[in-house]
């Protein structure tokens, strides 16, 4: 966590990245079908509460350390809430009156919060690279996003709340750079996701019945069921990983496929047609993420 981090991603950590954007962005489509039939605080509490159980039974079981650093514990609390619990609370409220394409998208504006408060807090340099790979990725966002005033016309709050929790998530990865925990990333993502979820298990024995859980169909059981072993368990402790390793600037741009990932779900699996738009930022996307993951060749 501490010396001097590389500029751009390294080579070691692409398989990583892949596997992230893959189940990241294939997850929106799982969450749109699981809160059909299951409440937003109880789809959180059954996602992050079995996600961090699984993760640390596979950390208990390789025999890894699971306590937390003396003097570390207020820090571990205040990474949880903005990386975990406002992410995951104001996502699945937004997702309830929003298409998943959409959603992912404006969730993957978070670049366009990290890079800037990087540069405030951690006095990161911005490269012509980084440069061109932000504005490349957030054009290509635009351009999914297609007018703008109308995708935030047509459902404010549910647009306004995803939004929220692409800052929230900005903030907490530049607190985590910021503000480092000296422990290893996997007891790290399993502590993260069991505290982030405190507040949203007590939302969900107050506001819901899960007795209605009896009665969820296969899809939505599928859903959760991806959720837990895949996009918490085994994703969270994979953005960690890799966000952990780079800069801000790498990390975020880094995840800008995910979107274009979440949008080709959509169409795959609710029934969404492909337009220009989704190759036209597809094109953009895929540039941006050259920017930083492949080095920059150095002088002779």
């Amino acid at each position: 966590m501490s010396g001097l981090q590389p500029d751009h991603l390294p080579r070691k950590l692409w398989w990583i990245l892949a596997g992230l954007t893959l189940a990241w962005g294939f997850n929106w489509t799982a969450m749109k079908v699981s809160l059909s039939e299951v409440a937003p605080w109880t789809f959180r509490s059954l996602c992050l509460g079995l996600g961090s159980a699984v993760l640390f039974m596979v950390l208990r079981a390789g025999g890894q350390s699971l306590a937390v650093p003396k003097g570390q514990r207020l820090r571990l609390a205040m990474l949880a809430f903005f990386n975990i619990t406002c992410w995951n609370l104001l996502v699945a409220f937004g997702l309830l009156s929003i298409p998943s394409g959409r959603a992912a998208i404006l969730a993957y504006m978070m670049p366009a919060w990290a890079i800037p408060l990087s540069m405030w807090l951690l006095h990161e340099r911005i490269t012509g690279r980084k440069l061109a790979g932000l504005v490349l990725g957030m054009a290509g966002l635009v351009i999914l996003l297609g007018d703008g005033v109308m995708a935030l016309g047509s459902a404010p709050l549910g647009s306004l709340l995803v939004l929220g929790a692409s800052f929230s998530w900005a903030l907490g990865t530049v607190l985590q750079k910021r503000f480092p925990m000296t422990m290893p990333a996997g007891p790290y993502t399993a502590w993260i996701m069991l505290l982030g979820g405190v507040p949203i298990f007590i939302g969900a024995l107050l506001l819901d019945d899960f007795r209605s859980l009896g009665a969820i169909g296969f899809w939505p059981a599928l859903g959760i069921a991806y959720n837990v072993l895949i996009a918490f368990a085994w994703a969270h402790w994979a953005w960690i990983k890799i966000a952990t390793a780079v800069p801000v600037s790498v990390f975020s741009l880094s995840m800008l496929i995910i979107p274009v990932v979440g949008v080709i779900s959509g169409m795959l699996f609710l029934g969404e047609r492909p337009t220009w738009a989704e190759y036209a930022a597809l094109g953009l996307v895929l540039a941006s993420l050259f920017a930083v993951v492949i080095p920059a060749r150095q002088a002779r």
